[in-house]
């Protein structure tokens, strides 16, 4: 029953580092539509899935060394997983929702977690018996204390501007200390007696002797990183991290030595052992590249390099390699334990050998198509342990039950420590499973050229023939504002051109090239290296961001030395590649009416609310919808909708609204409502940002609301406006309140964004009240005869002016940009007005009574924009 316990306990706890793998899984999938991607990219794997791993199982491994069970035993290992866990999916959301509070109480339950962690592991060593390896347990006691530091600094690196050199040396040390301190150190104390088990190879008497000291250089490494990081001093870190890669060094010695007898290749094994490649080259790097950069910046952008080898290559396959060994064991019986390990070992060789290729093709300057692919490729055999660790869990405990319990066997899932098997398997056959390898990565190589030839030096324009050269330009790409530094990229025709892009702007912002080569969307402070491609044309490079491009971010590759130069730099037109889809606008008619079941705007105006003080969230988000019968937009909205919520109040009242960006880049808010300082809060927030924004409302009007951020005229006419009603003091009741925004659409692809081209030409494809052409045409108001009904009307423009008319009736009182200009019919009590006339912005209200039962249009009278959707009507009734 003991047995069945713990290999429960086992199942049941792994289940969690599962759990977490999928999230991992999900985040990757996901990434290019998630804020904050690459964060979570890491951290889900690295906090989540990887840390998991590392509190069971160096609980069991502690457990084994010292022979009892820890202080508490698994119900402290269950606080100790709840904590962290809780903890990090706390650390998750606050990034998600930029609330720092939020961030700060999962960083407390994370170091918590470490603390009880460290404090486990002494007392446990204290109390056991003198053992040979049982001086291993420290290695996880000062780990736990590296993760306590490392979230520490990660705090304080989110509390300091991104643009204060002290967040790059946060960042040096905080990514130094967590994976080389609490994954890093951890892994080296285990390695050592772990490898040879894993192995089945026969441990010397020697073996392991030399860990007091792999842990004071490993510790004396990261202390030196640290006091690097503190002193403002770069030559430090290189210290530090060849001190710890000396540490490094001795256990490698003997796991070299080691690998000689092993009895049996698994796909363990294998893991295991490429995963301490990597380390060393991580290691490498870290020393040679990091510590010899020039600056801290610098320093923050060559640490990108050690991502993709240090998670994918190091940190996941160690603890697959890590599962694929353990997993079995806790079959506890002989032939369990065996049909897991052969399902878990199908295709060894094969599937690590193309994680390894496929991450070290990565790495070459190979086209961004081929970066995919291989990633891919990567992605999915990694999947594939997933799959192969469920089928060995079902079969280990199918044939557990069919086999008979043994007279007498050792505690169930105990590891048995440097021990050979009774009969040792031969070595499999692995030529064909590499020859299969090699051909899968390659396929993905060859793909990636056929899918982009030109980013592999093949020119497929019928531009110049260049010869490629070998040689590679590589260049640096900044922001500055609205434009990218430098705007002219020369090259010499032939060599391959490697962009070092940062974003050093406010906004989001990626960099597209002719050629289709694109970074992704990168929030300010990012970087990517974009491998363009052998050039052998001029060719135009620009940011895809709506708008952007048309404000100025564009720059020039200028193939120097090419023959046939050109002149024209732009193969293409000056509308984005990305955007060369067909044009809603194509689609237009505006004689067609909405679906059935069209549901519009409503128009009708409620009171304001009760209080004095108003408090609002307004989210932004991104969505496709209907702005025409049978033309969709993505559109940028407030809450939801475009226009926004129509926000209501008296003079006096304060407004206290917050702002959450849901939405892909940079947005604000401007509301004409409120007067005070622009600096704060009208600033631009990245997504998953949010800002508080409070005004008085100390005068009357109809007032707009909209996003602030450039290019303004773009984000206003992709659907980020709406309006504040403050009412006048001595509004006089009326039947009916309708409110009526006039906007303009300039449309973009078929369910794509705003042309900012077209938005600077001022000629609308769409002019709508309320954001869809035509809808109160389709769908009329209502209203009865006699009654009075009050218009509120704001032109949100962006650029043109609107003359609002209701053809058959006329307006007795008018009341544009807080004052009254006809009340009651005027001093003679008869006078009328035909129209509110209305530059971008302004807005006011008329009021008018239908005399009879009938349908009375109202348009803008400027016709050719009632033409493109500014119409709608009343249906008046008995």
């Amino acid at each position: 029953m003991r047995s069945l316990e713990r290999r429960t306990w086992y199942i049941i706890t792994n289940s969690l580092l599962g759990l977490w793998m999928l999230g991992a899984i999900a985040a990757v999938t996901a990434h290019r539509f998630l804020p904050h991607s690459t964060w979570l990219m890491v951290h889900v794997t690295m906090l989540g899935a990887v840390s998991t791993a590392i509190l069971i199982w160096s609980q069991h491994f502690a457990d084994t060394l010292t022979r009892r069970q820890a202080p508490g035993g698994r119900a402290s290992l269950g606080i100790r997983l709840g904590l962290h866990t809780v903890g990090a999916c706390t650390v998750g959301a606050g990034m998600l929702l930029g609330v720092m509070p939020v961030i700060l109480s999962g960083t407390v339950l994370v170091a918590a977690a470490a603390v009880m962690h460290a404090i486990t592991m002494t007392l446990q060593l204290r109390g056991a018996l003198t053992s040979r390896f049982g001086p291993l347990v420290r290695f996880y006691a000062v780990s736990a204390v590296w993760l306590i530091v490392g979230v520490g600094l990660g705090f304080w690196m989110s509390q300091v501007p991104a643009d204060d050199p002290l967040r790059a040396r946060l960042f040096v040390a905080h990514v130094t200390v967590n994976l080389l301190g609490w994954v890093g150190t951890t892994v080296l104390g285990t390695v050592i007696l772990f490898w040879p088990t894993v192995l089945h190879a026969r441990m010397r008497p020697a073996d392991g002797s030399r860990s007091p000291l792999v842990l004071t250089a490993s510790i004396l490494g990261i202390v030196l990183v640290l006091a690097g990081a503190t002193a403002d001093a770069l030559p430090l870190v290189a210290v530090g991290a060849a001190v710890w890669l000396v540490a490094l060094a001795l256990v490698l010695f003997e796991g070299t030595r080691q690998m000689a007898d092993a009895a049996r290749l698994s796909y363990a094994g294998l893991s295991i052992g490429a995963a301490l490649c990597w380390l060393a080259v991580c290691a490498v790097f870290l020393a040679a590249g990091i510590g010899s950069a020039p600056t801290w910046a610098i320093a923050v952008d060559r640490l990108a390099w050690i991502v993709q080898p240090f998670i994918a290559g190091f940190a996941v396959q160690i603890v697959l390699g890590a599962l694929s060994y353990l997993l079995p064991v806790i079959m506890g019986r002989p032939n369990a334990r065996k049909r897991s390990e052969a399902e878990l070992d199908r295709g060894a060789v094969f599937r690590v050998a193309t994680i390894n290729a496929g991450i070290a093709t990565y790495l070459l300057p190979v086209p961004s198509v081929v970066k995919v692919l291989l990633s891919l490729v990567v992605f999915a055999v990694f999947i594939a342990f997933l799959v192969l660790a469920v089928r060995a869990v079902v079969v280990g405990l199918r044939e557990r039950k069919a086999e008979p319990a043994p007279a007498t066997h050792a505690p169930g899932a105990q590891l048995r420590i440097g021990t050979k098997p009774e009969q040792a398997k031969p070595r499999r056959a692995v030529s064909g499973q590499l020859v299969t390898a090699a051909s899968v990565v390659l396929l993905a190589v060859a793909g990636g050229i056929a899918v982009d030839p030109a980013a592999a030096g093949i020119n497929t324009t019928g531009g110049s023939e260049v010869a490629a050269t070998g040689e590679t330009t590589t260049l640096e790409v900044t922001v500055d504002g609205m434009r990218f530094v430098p705007d002219v990229l020369e090259v010499p025709a032939g060599d391959r051109l490697v962009v070092e892009f940062t974003n050093t702007g406010t906004d989001v912002h990626d960099l597209t090239f002719a050629n289709g080569v694109a970074s992704q969307r990168l929030a300010p402070g990012e970087s990517e290296t974009i491998d363009v491609g052998v050039i052998s044309d001029d060719m135009a490079g620009w940011c895809s961001v709506t708008g952007h491009r048309a404000m100025g971010m564009e720059l020039s590759v200028v193939a120097v030395g090419a023959l046939g130069e050109s002149d024209e730099i732009a193969a293409h037109d000056h509308g984005d590649m990305a955007d060369a889809g067909e044009a809603a606008a194509a689609d237009l008619d505006f004689h067609l009416s909405p679906d059935a079941g069209f549901v519009p705007y409503d128009a009708a105006l409620d009171p304001a609310p009760e209080g004095d003080v108003h408090e609002i969230t307004l989210p932004v988000t991104e969505r496709d919808v209907e702005v025409a019968p049978g033309v969709t937009q993505t559109l940028w909205m407030f809450d939801g909708t475009a226009p926004g919520p129509v926000l209501r109040g008296s003079v006096g009242d304060v407004f206290d609204v917050t702002l959450v960006n849901n939405g892909t880049m940079g947005h604000s808010i401007d509301f004409h409502a409120g007067t005070l300082a622009p600096d704060e809060p009208m600033r631009t927030i990245m997504p998953g940002e949010s800002l508080e924004y409070s005004f008085t409302a100390t005068r009357a009007g109809i007032w707009m609301y909209h996003c602030a951020t450039m290019p303004m005229s773009s984000h206003i006419a992709n659907g980020m406006f709406g309006a504040v009603i403050i009412d006048p003091p001595d509004l006089a009741p009326v039947d009916h309140e309708f409110v009526l925004v006039q906007s303009e659409f300039y449309l973009g692809e078929a369910g794509g964004t705003v042309d900012p081209d077209a938005v600077a030409t001022q000629l609308p494809d769409i002019v709508a009240f309320n954001g869809y052409a035509n809808q109160y045409r389709d769908v009329p108001l209502e209203a009865a005869a006699g009654d009075t009904v009050r218009f509120w009307v704001l032109d949100a423009g962006p650029n043109i002016a609107s003359s609002f008319h209701v053809i058959g009736g006329q307006f007795h009182t008018v009341w544009k940009e807080g004052d009254y200009t006809l009340r009651d019919g005027g001093s003679t009590g008869v006078g009328g007005a035909q129209a509110l006339d209305l530059a971008p912005a302004q807005g006011g209200f008329v009021e008018l009574t239908f005399p009879e039962p009938g349908t009375y249009p109202f348009v803008s009278h400027y016709m050719s924009d009632a033409e493109k959707g500014a119409t709608g009507a009343v249906h008046v009734t008995t």
